[in-house]
């Protein structure tokens, strides 16, 4: 009797990371019940600040993400699906094609707010500054089609337009009620901006070519395909 051969998982470029891509495949579970489509894209843009902190250089983070792929089409779960629908909407711009592909090539179920990933609209943009010390801080503001959801990026540049801090607002009047509070209490100043400048020097500030701080990349795949949208 010859012997069972063991089941061959997809092929991968980066093989040594497979137990990394079951991991996310895993957590993937998660998505279905998130609810809409801005908890789903804040969570995907975790996964991929998780896998960008970790690669050692462009490159591999390429591999990674095409790898990323393959593990989850084979996965076929509804998680999975809704996984690849987020980085198609949302990821770098090399993998949205590809993951665009394999998420309709596969007959899991998905939610419906699938549709709605990526789909915004930027609105106003304001400029907050705290002190010669903390920097600008820009809020720009975002509304899906049927004007739920207004969410805001929030990101701060110290000197030479390094970024400090990415934060995504889900609350954004909160958020500005609190700054003109301060504002009144002349600890800071709140002006709005041009969102062509701003999404000009935003962009250059979160290029891949410059240093991101470590508490910066759960937000940065959003950030990044956000501040795309701006003039």
């Amino acid at each position: 009797m010859s012997a069972t051969r063991p089941v061959q998982g997809p092929r991968l470029l980066l093989p040594g990371l497979r137990e990394v891509y079951e991991v996310f495949v895993r957590a993937a579970d998660e998505l279905p019940a998130l609810g809409s489509a801005l908890p789903a894209e804040v969570w995907v843009s975790a996964q991929l600040g998780t896998l960008e902190a970790a690669a050692p250089h462009a490159e591999g983070r390429r591999a990674a993400l095409g790898d990323l792929v393959t593990s989850l089409r084979a996965a076929g779960t509804p998680g999975a699906r809704a996984f690849l629908r987020g980085l198609a909407a949302i990821g770098p711009a090399e993998v949205r094609r590809v993951a665009a592909k394999a998420a309709d090539a596969m007959g899991a179920a998905e939610p419906s707010w699938t549709a709605a990933l990526g789909s915004v609209t930027p609105s106003q943009v304001w400029l907050i500054q705290e002190g010669p010390l903390d920097g600008d801080r820009f809020v720009c503001e975002f509304r899906y089609p049927d004007g739920r959801d207004l969410h805001a990026i929030a990101v701060r540049l110290s000197y030479g337009d390094a970024p400090s801090e990415i934060v995504p607002v889900g609350d954004v009047p909160a958020l500005m009620t609190a700054a003109r509070q301060a504002m009144q209490a002349e600890l800071c100043t709140v002006q709005p901006f041009s969102p062509a400048a701003v999404g000009e020097r935003l962009r250059a500030a979160l290029s891949g070519a410059r240093t991101i701080p470590d508490d910066c990349y759960p937000a940065l795949a959003l950030a990044r395909h956000r501040l795309s949208l701006l003039p």
